[in-house]
């Protein structure tokens, strides 16, 4: 899919250093002055998943595809950015065009690396940033509802709506908090697409620690930091040991990580969380020729799925054949799952479930 999630922050927090480890490539300029970052840089991550690699070996599959997120490194941001301070603008315009928003705020102290503001103070951070978005939204709420309420006194009963969504909307923004708090349901998003409010993105926070950091679990940060954020958002990584990480081959790397006492890279736990939070599931297509991860929106139906493959098979979907993947891998693929009874067939109405290996039949 081409949805993708913006990692922003002041300058200084280490937003490029994460992303060059993302990629594995010196991609993005690495400086200690503010604004390094100008025009976006923009790399497709793969989605670590073990089950695409084990599906393939059950089917002998000659080429394994890992699903991908799309990761956009922006231009750092400093207060006053709704008015154009600093990049102010074209970092407004950048975030617009992503789907989901990975805040980089940082906690590590280093002489040679300034921070924006003089001080280290994640709550800070997080709020100015916050402020900005919403400052910058507001403006955008103002001409909205105004516009609505004007067309609602005429008896237009969309716009009257759409008033009532606005000012929801325009309730959290006096509470300083983000658009997306005033839990819009699926409808009332539709209802003000068009708006394109920066805020009502979702939001995952990225702590960037120091080394002796790296081991920290997020309740403790937001317990430390005191913030207003559910600890199921946050992703604690050391965007410096990531980078370190990112030049070793596979056995350094291992032991590297066994002496920091870490399973598995953060970059991983990052890569799984921007996923999440962009709302996608994944589902798997297993042949000789491919094992295949795709993805789609969580609640998506069958033949979205099927589209995903071919774009005709959406049109043409008849059925689709399912089974888990813990399913396919334990018997042995598609005849050792339908034998054991874990097998289904799905139709037009059916929603896609994370996990499901499907084929399709179609006209």
């Amino acid at each position: 899919m081409s949805l993708s999630i913006g990692i922003v922050g002041l300058p200084n927090v280490g937003k490029s250093t994460l992303f060059n480890a993302l990629l594995k490539s010196p991609l993005a300029r690495v400086a200690n002055f503010a604004f390094t970052t100008v025009e976006p840089n923009i790399g497709v991550v793969e989605v670590p998943d073990e089950r695409v690699e084990k599906l393939a070996e059950v089917e002998g599959s000659a080429k394994v595809t890992p699903a991908t997120v799309r990761f956009v490194d922006i231009a750092g941001l400093i207060a006053g950015a709704h008015r154009g301070e600093g990049l102010g603008n074209k970092f407004l315009a950048h975030i617009r065009e992503v789907d989901a928003i990975a805040m980089v705020v940082r906690t590590f102290e280093h002489k040679d690396v300034a921070h924006v503001s003089g001080k280290i103070s994640p709550k800070d951070d997080i709020e100015t940033i916050l402020t900005e978005l919403v400052l910058a939204d507001m403006e955008t709420l103002q001409k909205r509802l105004g516009v609505a309420e004007k067309d609602a006194k005429s008896g237009d009963k969309t716009a009257r709506k759409q008033a009532e969504i606005y000012k929801r909307i325009a309730a959290m923004f006096d509470k300083n908090k983000p658009a997306i708090e005033a839990k819009l349901d699926d409808k009332e998003r539709e209802l003000i697409g068009e708006s394109g409010f920066l805020t009502l993105k979702p939001f995952l926070y990225v702590f960037n620690v120091g080394e002796e950091g790296a081991t920290q679990a997020p309740e403790d940060l937001v317990e430390e930091y005191e913030l207003e954020v559910k600890s199921e958002q946050v992703v604690v990584i050391s965007a410096k040991i990531e980078s370190e990480l990112s030049d070793l081959c596979e056995g350094d790397r291992c032991e590297y990580l066994k002496e920091l006492g870490l399973d598995e890279p953060s970059l991983n736990k990052l890569i799984r969380s921007a996923y999440k939070t962009l709302g996608l599931v994944s589902f798997f297509v297993v042949n000789q020729n491919e094992a295949r991860a795709e993805t789609v929106r969580d609640g998506a139906t069958t033949p979205v799925a099927a589209g995903k493959i071919h774009s005709d098979f959406e049109d043409k979907f008849i059925k689709a054949e399912v089974t888990r993947a813990d399913d396919f891998i334990k018997y042995g693929g598609w005849k050792g799952a339908h034998e054991a009874g874990r097998t289904r067939f799905e139709g037009k109405d059916s929603v896609v479930q994370e996990g499901d290996v499907m084929f399709f039949h179609h006209r």
